[in-house]
């Protein structure tokens, strides 16, 4: 059996000064969010409430098959280059065919593993940004994809990912292997009521770093080939990615048919559908109901969802009468 500790380090003398079994139960003791702890966790310079905190992990002499495959989830967002055409207004416009002079393409990308520090990202030369020739960095992007097993975007159902398939299309490309997709701009519509879902709306809302600052003009500029506008761009792609990350993680207990993570984990313990911590306990006295069986109701220490049992107790229903479906 393994049994997680939560430790709380003295900075000065960097001795554990306290345990906890779960995040959520060090929170609730220091009276501070969860993600405060979660995000230094191991980190050697940072503290909250003024302490160093770690994880560490302490096998109670039971072996347990080691966890040997797990998701691949990756985090992205993709800039491009507008369509430029002749209009005859500023508002309400029908643009045809023949009225594009430029249509649009990829300027920069940037993607990374969900967890894990390292952004990767590419951008056009300024040779490639004058010809509107994108083919270079769509292939490594090609490759990212065809690795994922989950793709997070905000806006990506009807945006990152149409658009992406378009460049993989007209450059010659396959199709990429198959991966689910989780896009935190209709997780923000369907589920809550903000003011604005945009993702710099909902970063500043929680609290989180917001997006780089720019305007129109650093378009205009990468367009031209600008080297010093591309790198900007990328930089602004790169933070973007890591805002994503941030928003994803606070709304993620709340996505309903969230991908099953505990499916790619090769192991017989039960495991958050959502996060896919072991840190999961029975919300005693809670069930999921249908017409014959209900079901026993999981809460996660880790991330906060709350999931159901896949097998449960059947029950003899007497009701006499049934809701009409909808």
């Amino acid at each position: 059996m393994i049994e997680r500790k939560i430790l709380k380090i003295s900075p000065v003398t960097e001795q554990v000064i306290g345990e906890y079994p779960t995040i959520a139960e060090a929170a609730r003791v220091m009276n501070v969010d969860e993600s405060s702890i979660r995000k230094r966790l191991n980190h050697p310079t940072r503290t909250c409430k003024g302490y160093r905190w770690a994880e560490t992990f302490v096998d109670k002499g039971i072996e347990v098959k080691p966890s040997e495959s797990r998701a691949k989830i990756l985090l992205l967002d993709i800039e491009t280059a507008p369509i430029a055409a002749y209009v005859w207004g500023l508002w309400d416009q029908n643009v045809f065919g023949d009225q594009i002079i430029s249509d649009w393409f990829m300027l920069t990308w940037a993607a990374k593993w969900l967890g894990e520090e390292e952004v990767f990202s590419n951008r056009l030369s300024s040779l490639e940004a004058v010809e509107e020739d994108d083919s270079r960095i769509v292939k490594k992007l090609w490759n990212l994809l065809d690795e994922a097993d989950v793709v997070i975007a905000h806006n990506g159902i009807k945006f990152d990912i149409p658009k992406i398939n378009s460049r993989f299309l007209v450059h010659g490309f396959m199709p990429p292997s198959t991966y689910k997709q989780i896009d935190t701009l209709k997780v923000a519509r369907n589920h809550f009521g903000f003011s604005s879902n945009k993702l710099q709306s909902l970063a500043q809302l929680f609290g989180f770093d917001g997006k780089n600052d720019t305007d129109f003009n650093l378009w205009k500029k990468s367009m031209k080939g600008v080297r010093e506008a591309l790198v900007e761009m990328e930089q602004y792609n790169i933070q973007d990615v890591r805002v994503l990350e941030d928003v994803y993680v606070k709304l993620r207990p709340y996505i309903k048919g969230h991908p099953n993570l505990d499916l790619y984990i090769d192991d017989d313990r039960p495991h958050c559908p959502s996060c896919g911590s072991i840190d999961i306990t029975v919300m005693h006295g809670k069930f999921f109901y249908t017409q014959a069986v209900k079901y026993k109701q999981y809460r996660c220490s880790n991330c906060g969802a709350v999931s159901r049992a896949k097998s449960g107790e059947k029950y003899e229903n007497k009701k006499q009468i049934s809701a009409i479906p909808r």
